[in-house]
């Protein structure tokens, strides 16, 4: 398969290879970027965003707003490869700032 090659071949697939579980976790696994050109069912899937993550964290940016919500996802990411951080969903971050600045509050005191 061009994709154990090339995982951005993905791109000239069709929807169907799209959403080919085993070919875009292929993809992926050779580069996480290729993430982006799975179907959108397959960009909700909790493993393959993890393997396309573990390759690029940047890859994050192409999972579901769901799985960048997810908070268990996100910090296993996030301790793998940091640049998956500044993928994370808007929630995510406003929860990140509410934490930092309560322990600042608490620190102060």
């Amino acid at each position: 398969m061009a994709v154990k090659q090339d995982g951005m071949m993905l791109c000239y697939a069709s929807e169907a290879l799209r959403n080919d579980r085993m070919l875009v976790l292929d993809a992926v696994r050779q580069n996480g970027s290729a993430l982006q050109f799975a179907s959108e069912a397959l960009r909700n899937d909790r493993m393959l965003v993890l393997e396309a993550a573990r390759q690029k964290g940047s890859a994050l940016q192409y999972a579901s707003e769901a799985l960048r919500n997810d908070r268990l996802l996100v910090l296993e990411l996030v301790m793998q490869n940091g640049n998956a951080l500044q993928y994370i969903a808007q929630v995510l971050w406003i929860a990140i700032q509410l934490v930092l600045e309560a322990s600042l509050h608490l620190r102060v005191r």
